[in-house]
């Protein structure tokens, strides 16, 4: 529209007098502001939209960040894993310990005699307690030549004994593995007593 104007203006300057002119002129100066108003104008709408639009990017990003560590479940260690399947035993929650067996322990042993074996674990836990801590870790070797790694726990109430009157054991394959492979109710040897040495015969 401004373009078309301006054309006219000229043309009209070309053939006109001097108030003509003078007219035209105000009328291109006023053509001249109008674009400019509109140029600033369409300016102010840019910037408005691309605050606008960055707003909700940023809003759209702190969103995506605080979410993502809800949605990252951190794997839990060996010994975590352990411990999750002999609390489940000693609270008598023996469908969810069975699911944390390895799947060729599972696949040989039904539920039914999985809790059976469980259940002395289960009467140690009420007579001490559910309340275990890790005791020791390492490696013990197998009858064919292999190696089990085992986690040994002690009833919390065994804290103030020197030594802990049974052990709750857990077994895996290797240190990849979350599934437990076996586990077993170790009783401990009382400590040995100090032998006082024999009152010598006096001549």
């Amino acid at each position: 529209m401004w373009p078309v104007l301006l054309a006219i203006l000229n043309k009209e300057e070309r053939s006109s007098g001097p108030a003509a002119l003078k007219r035209r002129r105000q009328a291109r100066h006023q053509c001249r502001t109008g674009r400019l108003r509109l140029f600033w104008a369409m300016l102010a709408r840019f910037r408005r939209g691309l605050v606008l639009l960055l707003g909700a990017g940023g809003v759209g990003l702190s969103l995506s960040i605080a979410s993502a560590p809800a949605q990252v479940k951190q794997r839990p260690g060996q010994a975590q894993a352990a411990g999750q399947f002999l609390r489940a035993l000693l609270h008598g929650h023996y469908a969810a310990a069975y699911a944390r067996l390895a799947p060729e322990v599972r696949q040989g042993l039904p539920l039914s005699q999985f809790a059976a074996a469980a259940r002395p674990l289960w009467k140690s836990g009420q007579r001490h307690g559910a309340s275990i801590e890790l005791y020791k870790l390492g490696v013990r070797l197998g009858d064919r030549g292999g190696s089990r790694l085992f986690y040994s726990f002690s009833f919390a109430a065994d804290s103030l004994t020197k030594s802990p009157s049974e052990l709750l054991e857990v077994t895996f394959r290797d240190t990849a593995t979350r599934a437990v492979l076996s586990f077993s109710l170790r009783g401990t040897p009382p400590p040995a007593r100090e032998r006082k040495p024999a009152p010598q015969a006096t001549k």
